[in-house]
């Protein structure tokens, strides 16, 4: 049994409210808004705990691995920061957090690995998206958006359309980190397709923890393109070299990329 516990701070790290349980605990509460500088923390009593978090009604629940004791998640106010969130999320005076330890039947189940609704750019739990480029700092660029889950390509900018954009940049790549060992051998990758607005990549390079690389080809498309990989054991994958197709947009984005396998 694990003993655990959500906390409800504010900018001054004041507790505002606290709940803890065993194995599973849920924060609500009503006529209460959330404030700027706000920050939910979940704490485990014992370390390396895959759970089954809930940050908001917005957000879908997210399989983390923690390794260590505590995860902080920021309530997300900020305008500019929201743009790649629902404008439901955070909102409204009730609210439901949850969390609780996943199954075992979850943990060892052949999934997405690198699926995580709740990262966010400073994060002690994994998956955990980050990359040397985010055009011009967005949120609706940012890493995290190609590991949220969310898949709608069609167009570009704010929720539901964020992605991963790389501000034009030649050597971009992106690293999701899983903070443990996984084995995996298929890979899922959504690009954004906003054409004509868009363009697309139509080489990549995939680089593992392990000092391997495999080189992959895309078509022009908005919808996943999957690719069977030979099965390792990874800490982390990147993807870059990002060989641009020849027209005239300067805008490919990665909307989702999708690594599936197992723990080990």
């Amino acid at each position: 049994m694990v003993k655990m516990t959500i906390s409800w701070l504010n900018k001054e790290n004041v507790c505002i409210k606290a709940v803890k349980g065993t194995d599973q605990v849920y924060l609500d509460f009503k006529y209460m808004h959330y404030s700027e500088g706000d920050k939910l923390v979940f704490t485990v009593d014992r370390p390396e705990q895959y759970l089954i978090v809930k940050v908001d009604d917005a957000i879908e629940s997210a399989k983390i691995y923690l390794p260590g004791l505590s995860w902080e998640y920021p309530i997300i106010l900020d305008p500019e920061a929201k743009r790649a969130f629902s404008p439901r999320a955070f909102e409204g005076e009730r609210h439901y957090v949850a969390a609780r330890l996943a199954s075992e039947q979850e943990i060892n189940a052949y999934q997405n690995l690198a699926l995580n609704p709740a990262d966010h750019g400073e994060s002690s739990a994994y998956p955990h998206a980050t990359a040397n480029v985010e055009t011009r700092n967005e949120s609706v660029f940012a890493a995290r958006n190609a590991i949220d889950g969310i898949i709608a390509t069609n167009s570009h900018g704010a929720y539901p359309y964020q992605s991963w954009g790389i501000n034009q940049q030649a050597d971009a790549s992106m690293r999701v980190t899983f903070g443990r060992m996984v084995e995996i051998d298929r890979i899922g990758v959504v690009l954004r397709a906003d054409f004509p607005h868009d363009s697309y990549w139509e080489k990549a390079t995939f680089r593992y923890s392990d000092g391997s690389n495999e080189v992959v080809h895309f078509g022009k498309s908005g919808t996943p393109q999957y690719f069977d990989i030979q099965p390792r054991k990874v800490e982390w994958i990147e993807i870059g070299e990002l060989i641009k197709a020849s027209d005239d947009s300067p805008f490919p984005a990665l909307t989702e990329l999708e690594v599936y396998g197992k723990n080990v």
